[in-house]
């Protein structure tokens, strides 16, 4: 079963037990930041789970990165940060874990990742969608979510930049 949810001009898709599409992302907020090259030099593999409080679920997050920037995406329950996922340029990253609720979904891509600072040292960019992500189980099924951080087309969910002081680090 799919359900298509048309929030503010976006097309955000929730799918149970099977994949779909969401996307793009167009707004952004630039800061610059010095790090060292060492600091910078462990940069995260595709996938890798940076900071998890919400594990235990059965809800699926999947994310494609077409852009040549790798991106942190994170998802935020209440005012509470709930996990962080490194998704590589040009890459797709799943959490397979993710408990039921609503969720604001912030991202961040630049180059350069530091992971002591938790922020990309090079063009970082901090951008949120505008609609949330709700993930809900049931005894027969659960939700998965797809994002996708490039323009599509037929794509059109909205994204808004974000102050670096504001975003879930």
């Amino acid at each position: 079963m799919i359900c298509l949810r048309h929030l503010a001009g976006a097309v955000l898709a929730s799918v149970l037990l099977a994949g779909s599409v969401a996307a793009p992302a167009t707004a952004s907020t630039r800061e610059t930041v010095a790090v060292s090259s060492t600091e910078a030099a462990a940069r995260p593999g595709n996938g890798k789970i940076l900071y998890d409080r919400i594990s235990g679920g059965r809800g699926t997050l999947k994310v494609k990165n077409g852009t040549s920037r790798d991106a942190v995406v994170t998802l935020v329950r209440g005012r509470s940060k709930a996990i962080s996922i490194y998704v590589r340029a040009r890459s797709t990253a799943s959490v397979r874990d993710v408990r039921d609720g609503t969720y604001t979904i912030f991202f961040t891509s630049g180059y350069r990742f530091s992971t002591s600072r938790g922020r990309f040292t090079g063009s970082p960019s901090y951008q949120r969608f505008t609609s949330k992500l709700r993930f809900t189980t049931t005894s027969s099924s659960s939700t998965i979510w797809t994002l996708t951080l490039n323009p599509v087309r037929g794509g059109n969910a909205r994204t808004t930049g974000v102050n670096p002081n504001d975003f879930p680090a």
